[in-house]
């Protein structure tokens, strides 16, 4: 792993608890911090902004304004072009995207649907994304006008985001991904990496869970290594049927 994600609770437990998820108690955080030497994320409240200084005093490596919290803010997110600590938000479609990276995201992510261990969601996410591109390389530029005002961003950015044929920033995978497969097949989607949290600490056995789905991004391509690191891995979690969820109950649409 590259960096790890401070939380009291895994995606899939603040799903089963219900109630109102907010940002864990940076004493949590900051022994966290000291236990491990690679960088440490930690997710605040769509649009709350005092969670995110707070974070950012206590000198965390990456903020994650997370809609798998209760949001704080139904309207607006958080202004991160205020803040020197970087910031990772998660995206459905193209346009979200682009809204956060406007705001100063430096990383996006699929939203997914946290805690389910369906990765359905982040395969229709990144889909929507990697799709929306490809349009935007034959698009003549009298259309990308009318696309950026769809879309809620700015012309320069869609003609980068054009020019460069893929997101401006790095985009991760995240959401409901469970085994070393769903890793690859978001790798092999267009991702540049992978989020995993309930898939692995919900699985039988985490530790050999987290390396095996550690080497399946870094090998993404090479099916005989991805069966090797596959077997043997114990129960993975149990899952929730996204399409099972009824509306009031999915995180993904917590934000556009």
């Amino acid at each position: 792993a590259v960096a790890v994600m401070a939380l009291e609770r895994v995606p899939a437990d603040i799903r089963a608890d219900g109630g109102v998820a907010r940002m864990t108690d940076p004493q949590i955080i900051c022994d966290i911090m000291d236990a491990v030497s690679i960088p440490v994320m930690a997710k605040v409240r769509i649009g709350h902004f005092v969670e995110a200084q707070i974070l950012e005093s206590i000198g965390v490596d990456y903020i994650d304004e997370s809609e798998v919290l209760t949001p704080a803010d139904e309207l607006h997110h958080i202004w991160k072009q205020d803040y020197t600590v970087p910031f990772v938000c998660g995206c459905r479609n193209l346009g979200e995207a682009l809204r956060r990276v406007s705001e100063g995201a430096s990383m996006i992510r699929t939203k997914g649907e946290a805690g389910t261990g369906d990765v359905v969601e982040a395969v229709r996410h990144m889909r929507a994304v990697q799709d929306a591109i490809r349009k935007l390389q034959t698009m003549p530029e009298d259309e990308l006008v009318v696309e950026a005002r769809d879309m809620q961003v700015s012309l320069e950015l869609l003609i980068k985001t054009k020019e460069l044929g893929r997101m401006p920033v790095v985009n991760f995978a995240a959401g409901g991904v469970a085994t070393p497969a769903d890793a690859a097949l978001m790798m092999q989607l267009g991702a540049d990496g992978v989020f995993v949290g309930s898939g692995v600490f919900k699985s039988g056995d985490p530790a050999s869970r987290a390396y095996a789905i550690v080497q399946a991004v870094t090998h993404y391509n090479d099916p005989s290594i991805l069966a090797d690191v596959s077997k043997g891995l114990g129960e993975a979690m149990v899952g929730i049927s996204a399409k099972s969820l009824p509306e009031e109950e999915l995180l993904a649409a917590r934000s556009k």
